[in-house]
Protein backbone atom coordinates (compact mmCIF):
# COMPACT_ATOMS: atom_id res chain seq x y z
CA UNK A 1 0.00 0.00 0.00
CA UNK A 2 2.79 2.34 0.95
CA UNK A 3 4.39 1.48 -2.66
CA UNK A 4 1.09 2.71 -4.41
CA UNK A 5 1.08 5.54 -2.56
CA UNK A 6 4.68 6.58 -3.10
CA UNK A 7 4.46 5.99 -6.67
CA UNK A 8 1.49 8.02 -7.18
CA UNK A 9 3.11 10.88 -5.15
CA UNK A 10 5.60 10.96 -7.28
CA UNK A 11 3.38 11.20 -10.53
CA UNK A 12 1.37 13.69 -8.87
CA UNK A 13 4.60 15.72 -8.61
CA UNK A 14 6.11 15.29 -12.02
CA UNK A 15 2.52 16.28 -13.28
CA UNK A 16 2.40 19.69 -11.19
CA UNK A 17 5.65 20.16 -11.72
CA UNK A 18 4.83 19.85 -15.99
CA UNK A 19 1.87 21.83 -15.55
CA UNK A 20 3.34 24.83 -14.05
CA UNK A 21 6.53 24.65 -16.58
CA UNK A 22 3.91 25.09 -19.27
CA UNK A 23 2.06 27.99 -18.00
CA UNK A 24 4.82 29.71 -16.94
CA UNK A 25 4.81 33.22 -18.21
CA UNK A 26 7.55 34.07 -20.64
CA UNK A 27 9.44 37.27 -20.94
CA UNK A 28 8.62 39.58 -24.85
CA UNK A 29 12.35 39.48 -26.59
CA UNK A 30 13.40 41.37 -29.65
CA UNK A 31 16.17 40.78 -30.96
CA UNK A 32 18.75 43.44 -32.68
CA UNK A 33 22.02 43.63 -33.90
CA UNK A 34 24.73 44.62 -31.72
CA UNK A 35 26.12 48.33 -31.77
CA UNK A 36 29.56 46.84 -32.32
CA UNK A 37 27.81 45.18 -35.77
CA UNK A 38 26.06 48.37 -36.51
CA UNK A 39 29.93 50.26 -36.50
CA UNK A 40 31.70 47.48 -38.11
CA UNK A 41 29.49 47.67 -41.28
CA UNK A 42 29.03 51.49 -41.15
CA UNK A 43 25.42 51.75 -40.17
CA UNK A 44 25.30 54.54 -37.89
CA UNK A 45 24.29 57.96 -37.63
CA UNK A 46 26.47 60.71 -35.94
CA UNK A 47 25.25 63.38 -34.01
CA UNK A 48 26.60 65.92 -31.70
CA UNK A 49 25.70 64.89 -28.05
CA UNK A 50 26.59 68.07 -26.22
CA UNK A 51 29.34 68.73 -27.75
CA UNK A 52 31.01 65.44 -27.81
CA UNK A 53 31.02 63.83 -31.37
CA UNK A 54 28.65 60.19 -30.99
CA UNK A 55 27.82 57.49 -33.69
CA UNK A 56 24.52 55.30 -32.80
CA UNK A 57 23.17 52.94 -34.61
CA UNK A 58 21.23 53.25 -37.88
CA UNK A 59 18.89 49.90 -37.91
CA UNK A 60 16.56 51.30 -40.65
CA UNK A 61 19.44 51.30 -43.03
CA UNK A 62 21.17 48.22 -42.04
CA UNK A 63 17.31 46.31 -42.82
CA UNK A 64 17.65 48.04 -45.79
CA UNK A 65 20.85 47.66 -47.53
CA UNK A 66 21.77 44.28 -45.78
CA UNK A 67 19.62 41.27 -46.41
CA UNK A 68 21.76 38.94 -43.96
CA UNK A 69 20.44 40.81 -40.83
CA UNK A 70 16.61 39.88 -41.80
CA UNK A 71 18.21 36.35 -42.75
CA UNK A 72 20.11 36.14 -39.01
CA UNK A 73 17.07 37.76 -37.10
CA UNK A 74 14.33 35.37 -38.44
CA UNK A 75 16.79 32.40 -37.54
CA UNK A 76 16.53 33.36 -33.97
CA UNK A 77 13.34 34.66 -33.86
CA UNK A 78 12.61 30.91 -35.32
CA UNK A 79 14.91 29.45 -32.35
CA UNK A 80 12.90 31.67 -29.40
CA UNK A 81 9.75 30.73 -30.86
CA UNK A 82 9.94 27.33 -30.73
CA UNK A 83 10.58 28.02 -26.93
CA UNK A 84 7.49 29.68 -26.65
CA UNK A 85 8.80 32.79 -26.03
CA UNK A 86 6.61 35.68 -26.97
CA UNK A 87 8.63 37.85 -29.97
CA UNK A 88 8.58 41.28 -31.03
CA UNK A 89 9.62 42.17 -34.85
CA UNK A 90 12.50 45.02 -34.88
CA UNK A 91 11.47 45.87 -38.44
CA UNK A 92 8.07 46.02 -37.78
CA UNK A 93 9.00 48.52 -34.71
CA UNK A 94 10.89 50.44 -36.81
CA UNK A 95 8.49 51.05 -39.44
CA UNK A 96 5.97 52.51 -36.74
CA UNK A 97 8.86 54.67 -35.68
CA UNK A 98 8.88 55.94 -38.64
CA UNK A 99 6.26 58.53 -38.73
CA UNK A 100 6.75 59.56 -35.16
CA UNK A 101 10.75 60.14 -36.13
CA UNK A 102 9.78 62.52 -38.80
CA UNK A 103 7.67 64.79 -36.49
CA UNK A 104 10.21 64.56 -33.57
CA UNK A 105 12.70 66.02 -36.59
CA UNK A 106 10.76 69.38 -36.79
CA UNK A 107 9.63 69.42 -33.09
CA UNK A 108 11.64 71.71 -30.64
CA UNK A 109 11.56 73.07 -27.59
CA UNK A 110 9.48 76.13 -26.90
CA UNK A 111 11.90 77.72 -24.57
CA UNK A 112 15.72 76.91 -25.95
CA UNK A 113 14.53 76.02 -29.12
CA UNK A 114 16.23 72.54 -28.39
CA UNK A 115 15.74 69.39 -30.69
CA UNK A 116 14.88 66.37 -29.17
CA UNK A 117 17.66 63.70 -28.52
CA UNK A 118 16.86 60.52 -27.98
CA UNK A 119 18.75 57.54 -29.24
CA UNK A 120 17.12 54.70 -31.71
CA UNK A 121 17.47 52.16 -28.76
CA UNK A 122 15.75 54.27 -26.49
CA UNK A 123 12.68 54.79 -28.76
CA UNK A 124 12.85 51.22 -29.98
CA UNK A 125 12.29 49.96 -26.29
CA UNK A 126 9.61 52.34 -25.16
CA UNK A 127 7.82 51.59 -28.42
CA UNK A 128 8.32 48.15 -28.26
CA UNK A 129 8.31 47.30 -24.37
CA UNK A 130 9.97 44.15 -24.76
CA UNK A 131 11.21 42.76 -21.20
CA UNK A 132 15.01 41.53 -22.51
CA UNK A 133 16.38 43.08 -25.83
CA UNK A 134 18.83 40.53 -27.61
CA UNK A 135 22.07 41.91 -28.75
CA UNK A 136 23.47 40.13 -31.67
CA UNK A 137 26.54 40.22 -33.21
CA UNK A 138 27.90 37.84 -35.50
CA UNK A 139 30.87 36.92 -37.81
CA UNK A 140 31.41 34.73 -41.28
CA UNK A 141 34.48 32.23 -40.93
CA UNK A 142 35.95 30.76 -44.23
CA UNK A 143 38.82 27.81 -44.26
CA UNK A 144 39.07 26.55 -47.74
CA UNK A 145 35.55 24.90 -48.87
CA UNK A 146 34.30 25.02 -45.42
CA UNK A 147 32.36 28.01 -43.62
CA UNK A 148 31.22 28.64 -39.79
CA UNK A 149 29.73 31.60 -37.76
CA UNK A 150 31.15 33.29 -34.65
CA UNK A 151 28.33 34.87 -32.96
CA UNK A 152 27.77 36.36 -29.46
CA UNK A 153 23.83 36.45 -27.62
CA UNK A 154 23.71 39.29 -24.96
CA UNK A 155 20.38 39.38 -23.06
CA UNK A 156 19.90 42.77 -21.83
CA UNK A 157 17.21 43.82 -19.16
CA UNK A 158 15.39 46.41 -21.68
CA UNK A 159 14.54 48.62 -17.58
CA UNK A 160 18.44 48.57 -16.97
CA UNK A 161 20.26 47.42 -19.74
CA UNK A 162 22.16 45.35 -17.64
CA UNK A 163 23.57 41.77 -19.08
CA UNK A 164 21.00 39.00 -17.95
CA UNK A 165 22.51 36.29 -20.24
CA UNK A 166 25.14 35.50 -22.70
CA UNK A 167 26.26 32.62 -25.38
CA UNK A 168 29.25 33.00 -27.43
CA UNK A 169 31.33 30.30 -29.87
CA UNK A 170 31.71 29.48 -32.83
CA UNK A 171 30.49 26.72 -35.08
CA UNK A 172 31.76 23.86 -36.50
CA UNK A 173 32.80 24.44 -40.25
CA UNK A 174 30.77 23.18 -42.90
CA UNK A 175 30.37 22.95 -46.37
CA UNK A 176 27.26 24.90 -46.38
CA UNK A 177 27.37 28.26 -47.50
CA UNK A 178 23.75 29.70 -46.28
CA UNK A 179 24.02 32.19 -43.54
CA UNK A 180 20.93 31.01 -41.50
CA UNK A 181 22.20 27.37 -41.72
CA UNK A 182 25.34 28.39 -40.32
CA UNK A 183 24.28 30.40 -37.34
CA UNK A 184 21.69 27.70 -36.17
CA UNK A 185 24.26 25.28 -36.79
CA UNK A 186 26.35 27.77 -34.57
CA UNK A 187 24.02 28.25 -31.70
CA UNK A 188 21.80 25.14 -30.94
CA UNK A 189 23.81 23.96 -27.98
CA UNK A 190 23.99 26.82 -26.44
CA UNK A 191 20.70 28.19 -26.81
CA UNK A 192 18.61 26.04 -24.11
CA UNK A 193 21.21 27.33 -21.62
CA UNK A 194 20.93 30.89 -22.72
CA UNK A 195 17.28 30.85 -22.98
CA UNK A 196 16.97 29.33 -19.62
CA UNK A 197 18.91 31.70 -17.93
CA UNK A 198 16.67 34.51 -19.86
CA UNK A 199 13.54 32.81 -17.81
CA UNK A 200 15.00 32.81 -14.45
CA UNK A 201 15.72 36.06 -14.61
CA UNK A 202 12.18 36.99 -15.87
CA UNK A 203 11.21 35.16 -12.40
CA UNK A 204 13.58 36.63 -10.40
CA UNK A 205 11.40 39.91 -11.16
CA UNK A 206 8.27 37.70 -10.31
CA UNK A 207 9.41 37.05 -7.17
CA UNK A 208 11.81 40.48 -6.04
CA UNK A 209 10.38 43.25 -9.18
CA UNK A 210 11.59 44.81 -11.52
CA UNK A 211 14.70 47.09 -11.46
CA UNK A 212 14.29 50.76 -11.84
CA UNK A 213 16.06 54.20 -10.92
CA UNK A 214 14.61 57.06 -9.43
CA UNK A 215 16.08 60.41 -9.35
CA UNK A 216 15.04 63.38 -7.70
CA UNK A 217 15.69 67.19 -8.90
CA UNK A 218 14.96 70.69 -7.78
CA UNK A 219 14.28 73.91 -9.48
CA UNK A 220 16.54 76.58 -8.19
CA UNK A 221 13.64 78.52 -6.83
CA UNK A 222 12.88 75.74 -4.54
CA UNK A 223 13.17 76.61 -1.01
CA UNK A 224 12.55 73.14 0.32
CA UNK A 225 15.56 71.02 1.70
CA UNK A 226 15.58 67.33 -0.55
CA UNK A 227 17.63 66.06 2.87
CA UNK A 228 14.56 66.51 5.18
CA UNK A 229 12.18 65.38 2.56
CA UNK A 230 14.38 62.15 1.45
CA UNK A 231 13.23 60.30 4.43
CA UNK A 232 9.78 60.83 3.40
CA UNK A 233 10.66 59.50 0.17
CA UNK A 234 12.66 56.59 1.41
CA UNK A 235 9.29 55.74 3.70
CA UNK A 236 6.93 55.81 0.66
CA UNK A 237 9.51 53.69 -1.31
CA UNK A 238 9.69 51.01 1.57
CA UNK A 239 5.93 50.72 1.69
CA UNK A 240 5.70 50.20 -2.07
CA UNK A 241 8.60 48.58 -3.22
CA UNK A 242 8.46 44.46 -3.66
CA UNK A 243 9.59 43.35 -0.19
CA UNK A 244 10.92 46.94 0.55
CA UNK A 245 14.06 46.71 -1.77
CA UNK A 246 15.71 49.61 -2.93
CA UNK A 247 18.86 51.28 -2.48
CA UNK A 248 19.96 55.11 -1.44
CA UNK A 249 22.49 56.25 -3.77
CA UNK A 250 23.22 59.62 -2.97
CA UNK A 251 20.90 62.67 -1.49
CA UNK A 252 21.97 66.36 -0.97
CA UNK A 253 19.56 69.57 -0.23
CA UNK A 254 19.18 69.43 -4.15
CA UNK A 255 19.55 66.20 -5.67
CA UNK A 256 19.04 62.53 -4.38
CA UNK A 257 19.32 59.00 -6.39
CA UNK A 258 17.80 55.79 -5.42
CA UNK A 259 18.29 52.85 -7.42
CA UNK A 260 17.89 49.05 -7.35
CA UNK A 261 14.62 49.93 -6.84
CA UNK A 262 12.06 46.91 -7.20
CA UNK A 263 8.84 47.80 -8.02
CA UNK A 264 5.79 44.88 -9.14
CA UNK A 265 5.65 43.92 -12.59
CA UNK A 266 2.12 44.58 -12.29
CA UNK A 267 -0.71 46.49 -10.82
CA UNK A 268 -3.50 45.35 -8.51
CA UNK A 269 -5.65 44.28 -11.98
CA UNK A 270 -3.04 42.21 -13.22
CA UNK A 271 -2.08 44.90 -16.10
CA UNK A 272 1.51 45.18 -16.88
CA UNK A 273 3.21 48.41 -14.82
CA UNK A 274 5.51 50.43 -16.32
CA UNK A 275 7.98 52.80 -13.78
CA UNK A 276 6.51 56.23 -14.82
CA UNK A 277 2.74 54.92 -13.87
CA UNK A 278 4.48 53.60 -10.60
CA UNK A 279 6.40 56.76 -9.23
CA UNK A 280 3.07 58.49 -10.40
CA UNK A 281 1.49 57.64 -6.68
CA UNK A 282 4.88 59.12 -5.69
CA UNK A 283 4.51 62.46 -7.51
CA UNK A 284 0.78 62.94 -6.56
CA UNK A 285 1.62 62.17 -2.67
CA UNK A 286 3.83 64.91 -3.17
CA UNK A 287 1.44 67.53 -4.83
CA UNK A 288 -1.13 66.34 -2.53
CA UNK A 289 -2.67 68.95 0.63
CA UNK A 290 0.47 67.06 3.17
CA UNK A 291 3.54 68.51 0.97
CA UNK A 292 2.40 70.69 -1.52
CA UNK A 293 5.51 70.66 -3.83
CA UNK A 294 4.46 71.51 -7.78
CA UNK A 295 6.54 68.50 -9.53
CA UNK A 296 7.05 67.58 -13.14
CA UNK A 297 7.25 63.33 -13.96
CA UNK A 298 9.87 62.75 -16.73
CA UNK A 299 11.23 58.91 -18.16
CA UNK A 300 14.45 58.10 -19.91
CA UNK A 301 13.56 54.77 -21.28
CA UNK A 302 12.02 52.32 -19.60
CA UNK A 303 13.94 52.37 -16.32
CA UNK A 304 14.54 55.54 -15.23
CA UNK A 305 12.46 58.08 -13.72
CA UNK A 306 13.06 61.70 -12.70
CA UNK A 307 10.80 63.73 -10.80
CA UNK A 308 11.46 67.69 -10.72
CA UNK A 309 10.70 69.43 -7.77
CA UNK A 310 9.12 73.34 -7.21
CA UNK A 311 7.60 73.52 -10.59
CA UNK A 312 5.98 71.64 -13.34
Amino acid sequence: MKKVISRFTVLLLLTCTAVHGQNAKKPTLMVVPSDAWCVQHGYVQHYDNQGIATKVPDYTKAFQENTDLLLVISKINGLMAEREFPLINLETVLKGLQNSSARNIVRTSRDTGASINESPLDQIVKTAKADIIIQLTWTENKQGPKNSITYNLQGLDSYTFKQVATAAGTGNPSFSTELPVLLEEAVIENMDDFTYTLQQHFEDMFDKGREVTLQILTWEDWSGDLDDLSFEIEDWLDANCVEGRFSTTDVTSTYALFDQVRMPLFDDNGRALAARNFFRDLSKKLSGPSYNIPNKLETEGLGKVTLILGSR
